[in-house]
């Protein structure tokens, strides 16, 4: 009996490593996953939720939803710095305890009494629960995983984060809202949040990597500073930076005139835009865990350039150009989504080399690279704003191409070091000792 378990555990261990996942961080990608699916149930329906209890019109509710963004922005990038300093592990508790207090003060306070400064205050300051949690959790991947490894494992924190928010948030939502109600479901958001945080937290306590990684000379305040400064000492995480905002930029940039391309001029509707979007997002999850594992093989820098870089531009122009002239064949939409989708993940090394080309500092190097994830949500539709009316849709996707071919030729100047060349070859994980 007890041979037979022993087995048992040693084929479950064979198919979790055969898949890249790291074995000590396994219950961390499902707590993940749980948290994410948590904060993303409300993302379909926040906003006109909030203009019918509290917020009375579409323009004060996107207030709450910007201040919420920028928050999310901020956290993002001190979720790097701070995991230096206070170790990933207390910077997820600290992510997942502002979460479920804010959302308990927002549920139980602020909505019933339809107060519109609170809503503000705390849905805003909540928007550090999930950075804080999520990106804290990337940190603790990047210094305890196998360096031969990293892009497996970095494939399957994006193949977590992006299956919950916000494919399968929305999809619980689209089941709970008909049997238990908008304003329930919230409170189920919260169940899954805490859920997910304490299977990630339990699970994965003992695991190499969650603690301090910063020297114990450097100070909180001088690690938070570090993670702007380490972009103008290091010009190779800089141009990582921009390269990261090229990533998903033109993809915010087309949500501004694609829904009015495909649901008004091609006749598709809402309805058929919005399954694009959701073909898109799919396809996306699933292909940021394959290129994950290829990358770990077909080489970082060559799968970011190819198929990230080279492949997204390819895939922008078909997204809008081939729809054009395919008229009324709605699947011709369809693949194109789900091409585009597909060549965005193949960004997913980004993440692998920015940790690489900083070993000492890991969490501030992630920690600028989340800054380019929050500029791209702005640069894109600052593109299209400045663009659109000067060359048309079409123009305004040929620019989002030619980023992408730009990022494509900034790739050469990401190298690796010489300590993480050597970290790689004899497969160690990059914590500082």
């Amino acid at each position: 009996m007890s041979t037979s378990a022993t087995a048992a555990r040693v084929d479950r261990g064979g198919v979790i490593d055969r898949v890249g996942l790291p074995r000590p961080l396994f219950w961390g990608f499902v707590g993940l996953l749980l948290f994410m699916i948590g904060d993303g149930v409300e993302s379909g329906y926040i906003s006109p939720y909030l203009v019918e209890h509290g917020a009375g019109t579409p323009t004060r509710a996107a207030v709450v939803i910007t201040v919420y963004g920028a928050v999310v922005t901020a956290g993002s990038w001190l979720s790097g710095a701070l995991s230096d300093v206070w170790g990933p592990r207390r910077v997820m508790l600290l992510g997942l305890a502002l979460w479920g207090v804010l959302e308990v003060v927002f549920l139980a306070v602020a909505l019933p009494t339809e107060n519109y400064a609170l809503m503000v205050i705390t849905y805003g300051l909540r928007g550090f629960g999930y950075p804080f949690f999520a990106y804290g959790f990337l940190v603790w991947v990047l210094a305890g995983s196998p360096a031969h490894r990293l892009g497996s494992a970095v494939g399957w924190f994006y193949f977590a984060f992006t299956g919950g928010l916000p494919t399968l948030g929305s999809l619980v939502a689209s089941g709970s809202q008909p049997l238990i109600g908008e304003y329930a479901t919230f409170w189920l958001s919260l169940v899954l949040v805490l859920l997910g945080g304490a299977v990630s937290l339990v699970g994965i306590r003992r695991a190499k990597g969650g603690d301090r990684l910063a020297p114990p000379e450097v100070s909180t305040g001088r690690s938070v500073l570090n993670s702007v400064a380490i972009a103008f000492a290091s010009p190779r995480i800089a141009v990582g930076c921009l390269v990261r905002i090229v990533n998903t930029a033109p993809q915010f940039g087309f949500l501004v005139f694609l829904p009015t391309v495909f649901a008004t001029d091609l006749g598709f509707g809402a309805s058929g835009w919005l399954q694009l979007v959701f073909v898109l997002g799919a396809a996306n999850i699933f292909a940021n865990l394959f290129f994950g594992l290829l990358s770990d093989k077909f080489g970082w820098h060559r799968t970011l350039r190819w198929f990230g870089c080279i492949g997204s531009a390819i895939s922008a122009l078909c997204f809008y150009f081939l729809p054009q002239y395919a008229g009324q064949h709605y699947w011709v939409s369809v693949a194109c989504a789900a091409f585009f989708g597909v060549t965005l993940a193949g960004f997913t090394p980004i993440s692998v080399l920015m940790s690489l080309m900083a070993p000492g500092q890991k969490g501030n190097a992630i920690a600028v690279l989340n800054l380019g994830a929050g500029a791209a949500t702005f640069v894109g539709p600052l593109i299209v704003a400045v663009f659109l009316d000067l060359v048309g849709a079409g123009g305004v996707t040929i620019i989002f191409a030619a980023l992408y071919v730009v990022a494509g030729i900034a790739v050469r100047w990401l190298q690796i070091p010489e300590e993480s060349q050597r970290a790689v070859a004899e497969s160690q994980a990059l914590t500082t000792s």
